[in-house]
């Protein structure tokens, strides 16, 4: 066997190697994965040759990938029985062929991609196969083609400027790999490490992976993604989750989705049963694991799915994705767009079918997502209105269970316009709102909204169903009509205006500039007095939004309104006005006001008052 002359690298392969060799340490495992997957296309080729043609060399060889380590010499083989490689097709594909996939992945190093971005997509820009020399000293690959006539050959480099191609000899069809490992990278020749890095990136592939002598063969194989959802029984969907995730319970639903067209993509998709992580998860971050063709390309992938339904764990395996083009391409691929509206219907569908047939177990999947879908009704611009249908209150008529729009529209008065809805801190202190006094007394159901996410939701969710979203809450409400009073039904005492007016003067001079007015109205029955915004004020949704993020948030400046008819505010026109009682008697029913609207800054600040006002009673 004589050699050849060295042959010199393409100059878009030496910066490549270049880069590869000295600068991609992050994650050098993944070489592993590259060669496994170039083994894999391989044997696909070969399988498909034999379909059509059995007038090829060894045709009745397993198609398989095995492994072997020589642990004192630190060299790992790597060989299998795919379609091999003449020598021009060697010098071709390891020496010239990869260039304008070179050529992308050092603009893609060039525009600040990091390390580990490139190291999780290598493959993507056809240059997998030289991830090789992240850690070896040397390499060699010799090959003999399907093809009966063919001669085994060799191809040699070290990562330098040059490769040989020479005749070997090789009496088997395919490619066999040998590595010769660097001195830092000699944990690799170890079968245990080897067999980890399969599992985490080749478990699928769809031949079988055997390492060292073992009989077994390391990789499952079988994707149960790719698999019928008739051929998959509820245990092994529960089993592949705790796999996936390593999350001790069960999720709360899947979707396991397959399409031949327009696009080949498998999926399998799980929702957990609460959306923080256990601390021994193995999904550290958001994301779904992206195959192609079975072979994992990216571990959190977030552009297949809104950024809402972040929570959802699992994979997505396509046929159609193009592997010569970095991921910021990919992400940018109208091909990227169309499987996110594929599986973002997919993930609809599957909660619209549970909302309507399992409607326990939405309530569960609300209590704990609730918020993610809130999110995405208040930051999605477009289609948000898909959402809506998922959406779950509590109501002054349904406090306890969950109620969606739809329902509360089916339970509307005929004369109703709107939908009324309140906001508050907590479900008790809504329960006491005077904006309610209105509603309770004639019979309309008031949404109830106390979740945080409510006010950012309300941005978004301006109406439903051609009704208009109303705050109960709101100065320039216009009240629905009043049901008739019975004749034999008291009409409560109002005090006369005149007497009312210096009421209104003695709460004004008391509160100051803390209110912007004191004022009457016929909105309250049971309340004596409850505070609204002031005509050009920002809203109270957005005032909520202010003060949960901390956005210079002060105590806004509000109206004051009071019910002239209410026992307290007969009993205190009956106070003489110099009496020390009033200033009392006004601050607590200006501070119970912002206790309600939860506004009060310290509440505790009140209990010496109300003890005064006991003693008082009790004289």
């Amino acid at each position: 066997m004589t050699e050849n002359k060295p042959i010199a690298f393409k100059a878009e392969i030496k910066q490549l190697l270049n880069i590869l060799i000295h600068s991609l340490y992050t994650d050098r495992e993944i070489f592993l994965r590259e060669l496994i997957s170039n083994a894999s296309d391989a044997l696909t080729q070969m399988d498909f040759l034999m379909l059509t043609d059995h007038n090829v060399l060894e045709p009745d060889a397993e198609l398989a990938i095995r492994l072997s380590v020589d642990e004192d010499e630190k060299i790992i083989t790597i060989s299998d029985s795919g379609i091999g490689m003449t020598r021009d097709e060697l010098s071709t594909n390891l020496g010239t062929i990869a260039q304008s996939g070179a050529r992308a992945f050092l603009d893609a190093a060039e525009e600040g991609v990091d390390q580990q971005q490139l190291t999780d997509v290598i493959g993507q820009f056809g240059v997998g196969f030289y991830s090789v020399f992240m850690v070896a000293e040397w390499v060699r690959v010799t090959s003999r083609s399907y093809k009966p006539r063919a001669k085994a050959a060799s191809w040699y480099a070290t990562g330098g400027d040059t490769f040989t191609v020479e005749a070997a000899e090789k009496k088997d069809r395919g490619t066999t790999i040998q590595i010769k490992l660097n001195e830092d990278t000699e944990e690799f020749a170890n079968e245990g490490r080897l067999r980890d890095i399969i599992k985490t990136h080749s478990d699928y592939v769809r031949f079988p992976i055997f390492v060292g002598d073992a009989e077994e063969q390391t990789n499952r194989q079988t994707a149960i993604w790719r698999q019928s959802s008739r051929e998959v029984q509820d245990d092994e969907y529960t089993e592949f989750y705790k796999h996936l995730t390593l999350d001790f319970e069960d999720p709360i639903t899947r979707v396991h989705f397959v399409a031949d067209a327009p696009l080949r993509i498998f999926s399998l998709l799980y929702i957990p049963s609460k959306p923080e992580r256990n601390m021994f998860s193995l999904r550290k971050e958001d994301g779904l694991k992206l195959y192609a063709r079975k072979i994992l390309i990216q571990e959190y992938t977030t552009d297949l799915l809104p950024q809402h339904f972040r929570f959802i764990q699992g994979v997505v395996d396509s046929e159609d994705l193009p592997l010569n083009v970095s991921r910021e391409t990919i992400q940018a691929t109208a091909l990227m767009a169309r499987i996110k509206k594929i599986l973002t219907g997919q993930v609809t569908k599957q909660l619209q079918a549970m909302a309507d047939k399992e409607p326990e177990k939405y309530a569960q999947f609300w209590a704990s997502f609730g918020p993610f879908i809130k999110e995405g009704i208040a930051s999605q611009e477009t289609d948000r209105e898909s959402l809506f249908p998922f959406v779950r209150f509590h109501t002054t008529i349904q406090p306890e269970s969950w109620v969606s729009l739809s329902e509360y529209v089916q339970r509307m008065k005929d004369d109703q316009d709107k939908i009324y809805y309140i906001l508050g801190d907590d479900d008790r202190s809504v329960a006491r709102s005077p904006h309610l006094d209105y509603f309770r007394k004639h019979g309309y159901e008031v949404i109830t909204l106390t979740d945080p996410m409510d006010s950012f939701m309300l941005m978004g969710l301006r109406e439903y169903a051609d009704y208009e979203l109303q705050n109960v809450a709101a100065p320039d409400l216009e009240l629905p009509a009043a049901e008739q009073t019975p004749e034999d039904e008291p009409v409560p005492e109002a005090l006369p205006k005149k007497d009312f007016e210096k009421i209104v003067e003695r709460f004004k001079w008391h509160l100051g500039e803390r209110v912007t007015d004191v004022r009457a109205t016929e909105r309250l029955s049971d309340s004596v007095a409850r505070l609204v915004d002031p005509e050009g004020s920002m809203g109270q949704e957005m005032q909520r939004v202010y003060r949960l993020v901390d956005r210079e948030y002060e105590v806004p400046k509000k109206v004051l309104e009071l019910n002239p008819s209410h026992p307290i505010v007969l009993k205190l026109h009956e106070i003489p006005g110099e009496d020390e009682r009033n200033a009392t008697i006004i601050e607590q029913i200006y501070e119970s006001a912002l206790l309600i609207e939860g506004l009060h800054p310290d509440p505790a600040s009140m209990l010496p008052r109300i003890q005064t006002l006991m003693e008082a009673a009790l004289k």
